[in-house]
């Protein structure tokens, strides 16, 4: 675990936002095509419409949790879908509540 760029992916509000965001897709995207929100995850187009900004900023943020190891991207075709990776989620809370 790298928590120092974890906690730099962390420091940022919209980043913040897509991660909370990410725990419950289904109440914070709609529908997409056949896609399981919670097995496969959410469109970056989703995401990038929820942001109000433009895909290359909500793909650089997107880029940024991923590299830090806070979630998971499938590509299905020509779209790229993320996920939260819970189980980073829950070790960086286990560090949090016993080594900080």
């Amino acid at each position: 675990m790298d928590k120092l760029n974890i906690f730099k992916s962390l420091s940022n509000e919209a980043r913040l936002q897509i991660l909370e965001w990410l725990k419950d897709p289904a109440a914070h995207f709609g529908p997409q095509d056949g896609i399981d929100l919670i097995e496969v995850g959410v469109c970056v187009s989703q995401i990038t419409e929820k942001l109000n900004m433009t895909q290359s900023t909500a793909s650089q943020y997107l880029s940024t949790l991923q590299k830090a190891g806070l979630i998971k991207a499938t590509r299905i075709g020509k779209w790229t879908y993320y996920k939260r990776d819970e189980e980073a989620i829950k070790n960086l809370g286990l560090y949090i509540q016993t080594d900080l």
